[in-house]
């Protein structure tokens, strides 16, 4: 028996793949008492905080706001546009063909399902509360520095900008947690948390220890006030059409919490049915209640305008893509402050503070993709939607704001949608629908936050405890309602200031995040493969030309120690071999010993 075939628990060589890790058949979940604890204490404290003092929070979430704005508002700058050329790089170097997965794995979700959930989970509540939101407020009240609201070129700042904030930007932050994850995960045999991809930087033990709880803590932290400020939202937008589905009169607070009740009640109930019975189900409804949505405004709102938008939105962006990416206080003052914090730095803080949970939960149902279609699929299919999306709701607002309709002087952002639907044929059935596909929305993005804040409490379980999820998902709506309560009459400033805040710390570790990525990817068993098939081929070419000149065959053997390709393969000294704890039908022997084999086999030229 060779080295490399001694048992299940010795080494085994960098060059080949590691056997299955069956994750599905792993120990039961056990709760991390210090994740869980810390998390749990610091959400019920922020609880208590905004019941018992509302204004001291609200005035400490003001000066967190500032401060983040003003000191590292360059930073977020500079992290988001960075992920968009680190993702498209590793889609296109040599690690793009790198499965998310065994050699070969067919993926587990066929491409609709997948791309469903995927943009259900991301973005889709936001697009139902800024769809005509803020194309609209751009066009009235421009971005400073580009001109006055009417300016010719005023439309295609508003849409150019609007892109800005819902393509590329936060599908490249998603995708960078997403891809670390799932390759840890599915290729390395590593558990479900974002801890466990930081084993290239730390070391597994390090990862695993007082580092890897402080990060995972955090990633809580991050889901919690992400998909409470998609709930706060949500109950604003659903308010707005209880309103007017109803004719009940404005809503106050105590409707509000209400709302956030209902939904809370009702993701939860989503969430212990598990990935496939839920979210699944669910994404796919919506998507057939969006596209229908979609489709109607089309149709018959102003057409020809809205198909004209798109090459236009199209330029524009790339046009202004670089000034946009460029956005900081140092280019106007505290106009420009106070815009990228209701703006940019919020939008860039709400991405990042949706990426533990977005990011783990692509990375679910990712298993048996390439790096290169995970990216592809990730960055361009859901920013095509989001052009088409805001092309539809955005024009046609716009559309009727240029015509003498005053959308976007609507009493709350909310309420710009229905007024704009207001304005077409059957305007409380397309205002039902509205409420329908925001509660399903939500349901289906925080029914995947509480399972993923369930997942980072019990040490990376595919599947946590109900009573652990149960609690995350009453959490959320909690604090949801508590951010509402701060905002005061201003409720959108409320879910803002508390989610730039919260978002920093994880913006530092998504940095670290990718480093570590590009560390494990350098490793990768095709990489090192790569390395030696080059190294040996080019020796033995040079070899057989120069013994035999044309008439020669390449075959493979086994040679001293110290002689063989090896020694022209660059590999990491400090960890030239992985070892692996892992359990395989048949024996680790049986699985080396085919890989051996396909080695082995003679080559011809």
């Amino acid at each position: 028996m060779s080295e490399l075939t001694k048992s299940p628990d010795e080494v085994l060589h960098p060059a080949l793949e590691p056997p299955p890790v069956n994750h599905e058949d792993a120990a039961p979940s056990r709760l991390d008492k210090v994740v869980f604890g810390v998390a749990a204490g610091v959400a019920i404290a922020f609880v208590l905080w905004g019941a018992l003092g509302t204004e001291s929070l609200s005035t400490s979430a003001a000066s967190g706001l500032d401060f983040v704005v003003h000191n590292t508002g360059w930073l977020f700058s500079l992290v988001a546009s960075g992920f968009v050329v680190f993702v498209i790089w590793l889609a296109a170097s040599r690690y793009g063909n790198i499965p998310l997965g065994g050699d070969g794995e067919a993926p587990e979700f066929r491409t609709s399902s997948w791309v469903a959930m995927m943009f259900s989970a991301g973005m889709g509540i936001g697009l139902m509360f800024y769809g005509v939101t803020e194309p609209l407020s751009h066009l009235v009240t421009p971005p400073p520095g580009t001109g006055p609201a009417d300016n010719p070129a005023a439309v295609q700042t508003a849409m150019a900008t609007t892109m800005f904030h819902w393509s590329l930007h936060p599908w490249a932050i998603y995708a960078v947690v997403g891809l670390a994850v799932a390759y840890g995960v599915f290729r390395k045999g590593r558990s479900l948390l974002i801890s466990s991809a930081f084993a290239p930087l730390f070391g597994e033990k390090r990862a695993g220890g007082p580092v890897g709880r402080v990060i995972d803590i955090f990633a809580i932290f991050a889901t919690l006030f992400g998909s409470a400020t998609s709930l706060g939202l949500g109950a604003l937008q659903i308010g707005s059409g209880l309103e007017i589905v109803t004719g009940i009169g404005p809503v106050g607070n105590g409707v509000l919490i209400a709302i956030i009740v209902v939904l809370t009640v009702c993701f939860i109930v989503s969430a212990v049915s598990g990935v496939a019975k839920g979210i699944q189900w669910l994404s796919n409804i919506n998507m057939v209640l969006a596209l229908a949505l979609a489709f109607f405004v089309l149709v018959v709102g102003p057409t020809v305008f809205i198909l004209d938008l798109v090459p236009t939105t199209i330029g524009s962006y790339l046009e202004d893509l670089a000034m946009m990416s460029a956005r900081t206080d140092a280019a106007g003052g505290d106009g420009m402050k106070d815009w990228l914090a209701g703006w940019t730095i919020f939008y860039w803080a709400w991405w990042v503070s949706w990426t533990p949970f977005v990011g783990m939960f692509i990375a679910r149902i990712s298993r048996g993709r390439t790096i290169r279609q995970f990216v592809s699929g990730v960055l361009l299919v859901p920013s095509v939607v989001s052009l088409v999306w805001f092309a539809i709701f955005g024009g046609a607002g716009i559309d009727q704001q240029r015509n003498g309709q005053d959308i976007a002087g609507q009493a709350s952002p909310e309420g710009s949608l229905f007024a704009m639907l207001g304005n077409l044929p059957w305007p409380t059935v397309s205002a039902v629908v509205v409420v329908l596909l925001v509660a399903i929305f939500f349901v289906s993005g925080a029914d995947a936050a509480s399972i993923v804040m369930g997942t980072l409490s019990e040490k990376g379980t595919l599947e946590p405890s109900r009573k652990t999820v149960v609690f995350w998902g009453a959490a959320t709506g909690a604090v949801a309602a508590t951010m509402l309560l701060i905002g005061g009459e201003d409720a959108l400033s409320g879910l803002q200031n508390v989610t730039i805040v919260a978002a920093l710390p994880f913006l530092v570790i998504m940095i670290g995040l990718a480093v570590a990525l590009v560390k494990d990817l350098a490793r990768d068993p095709q990489v090192v493969r790569r390395q030696y098939a080059v190294a040996a081929v080019e020796h033995a070419v040079v070899a057989g030309v120069s013994e035999h000149g044309d008439d020669f065959s390449l075959t493979v053997q086994e040679t001293a120690p110290g002689e063989g390709v090896g020694e022209m393969v660059q590999t990491d000294p400090a960890a030239p071999l992985e070892t692996r704890d892992v359990e395989v039908e048949g024996g680790l022997g049986g699985w080396v010993d085919e890989q051996t084999e396909k080695v082995g086999a003679s080559m011809r030229l």
